[in-house]
């Protein structure tokens, strides 16, 4: 009898403890699911509060124009949303610095002065900065200083960005660093958001490209507002321009056969002291509209507007074709658009061309004492030119230089819209 009740008692205790280890497993298991479960959260949390659907911009480009842009931007240039899957956030602080070397997404976010995001990357890499809701007020350096990489992405998230330098720059060793955003190497700014720039000297400065495709971009200046030593190239995006110098510009000291502006897409709204858009070699205008208020509205050695709607005010040249590069010939070529010249009182002309000028399409709509002046031909083969409210098919002189031709004469320039081309370089 007592050996069957410690038996039984046993078994009772087995049971007991076995039950105990159950309950302690379904507590471990619970623990365990309630933690995945968190982390599952916060990993979603991140990504709708920073990463929105993709957006792709569209360019407009061309394969026939004086710069063949048909492989111009990439898929990645007009992507306006980034991948955060593996990114890597940084909140700046005051005076802390912040140095990337390696490929890869890096989200910037919080409010700070005196910091710079250095990128010093592999010849190779390819890095994106992705502004989501940063301000950075820096007295002597760039906000974001690119030394080397292959190319640089800055992208907007659907917030609201200020990057600011309000003291004079500081050179770094040889390097005149004089922009709020520097690059050595080329660079692309895209987004959803707003990115509003601020500098006692030059907004951007790429010393290769520049590319814009998208997002709110705000600027204002003491110098260019956005400049390049190779080419500006825009596809889109909302651009607000207020400077003291040009408002777009691409010159290279060293090398006058590079320094071309290409826009086919965005609204650009320009206020500038000097020039609204200048380049060394070509200004092509394919799509976008143009709302420009300058000394001179565009200048370059060949100016080729294919279409878009531009409305130009000047108080010097509405559109100045003069010789900047020795690889091409001094042109105004007006294929296209919808273009609006208004100019000031006195010695000031809407189309001026030390050289030729053709227009075989668009319509031309100016307002000027001297509504053309060349030192070449020009020749009118299509499109509504109408001068101070009259329409006209003549291309009349105003300067004795150009020896008073006007009309139907001339030839077609060359390289124009009729030829081929070669990738991201102009034609001669």
């Amino acid at each position: 009898m007592l050996k069957k009740i410690t038996t039984l008692l046993i078994i009772a205790a087995f049971a007991t403890s076995l039950a105990a280890c159950k309950a302690g497993q379904n507590t471990t298991e619970s623990t365990a699911s309630s933690s995945s479960s968190q982390a599952s959260v916060q990993t979603t949390e991140k990504d709708t509060s920073q990463q929105s659907d993709s957006v792709i911009a569209t360019a407009n480009t061309t394969s026939n124009g004086k710069i063949d842009t048909t492989d111009l931007f990439s898929k990645r240039d007009l992507s306006q949303t980034a991948d955060l899957t593996d990114a890597t956030k940084y909140a700046v602080s005051d005076g802390q610095n912040i140095n990337i070397t390696a490929e890869g997404v890096y989200v910037l976010s919080g409010s700070a002065s005196n910091v710079t995001v250095t990128v010093e990357a592999g010849d190779e890499d390819k890095v994106q900065l992705v502004l989501d809701g940063v301000s950075i007020t820096n007295s002597s350096a760039p906000c974001i200083y690119v030394k080397n990489a292959d190319k640089v992405f800055v992208t907007t998230t659907q917030s609201e960005n200020t990057l600011s330098v309000t003291g004079t720059f500081t050179a770094d060793g040889t390097t005149n660093t004089d922009a709020v955003i520097f690059a050595k190497d080329d660079v692309v700014l895209n987004g959803v958001g707003t990115l509003n720039i601020s500098s006692s000297n030059n907004g951007i400065s790429g010393k290769d490209d520049v590319k814009i495709t998208g997002g709110t971009i705000n600027i204002n200046s003491v110098s260019d507002a956005i400049e390049a030593n190779n080419s500006v190239a825009i596809a889109d995006g909302v651009i607000t321009i207020n400077t003291q110098k040009d408002g777009i510009h691409a010159e290279n000291d060293e090398d006058d056969s590079v320094g071309y502006v290409y826009i086919c897409g965005g609204t650009l709204n320009i206020t500038a002291t000097d020039d609204g858009v200048h380049a060394t070699t070509v200004a092509q205008i394919d799509d976008g509209t143009l709302d420009i208020t300058a000394s001179e509205g565009i200048e370059a050695t060949y100016v080729q507007l294919n279409g878009g709607t531009i409305k130009i005010s000047a108080s010097d040249d509405g559109i100045n074709a003069s010789s900047k590069s020795k690889s091409y010939a001094v042109t105004i070529e007006i294929n296209g658009g919808d273009i609006t010249v208004d100019m000031g009182q006195g010695d000031t002309d809407a189309i001026d061309s030390n050289g030729d000028i053709f227009v075989n399409g668009g319509t031309l709509n100016i307002t000027a004492q001297s509504p053309f002046d060349y030192d070449g031909q020009a020749n009118y083969t299509g499109g509504k030119m109408i001068v101070n409210g009259t329409e006209t098919t003549t291309i009349t002189n105003q300067m004795m230089g150009g020896g008073m031709r006007g009309g139907m004469g001339g030839e077609m320039p060359q390289g124009g819209m009729q030829q081929g081309g070669y990738n991201g370089m102009m034609r001669r």
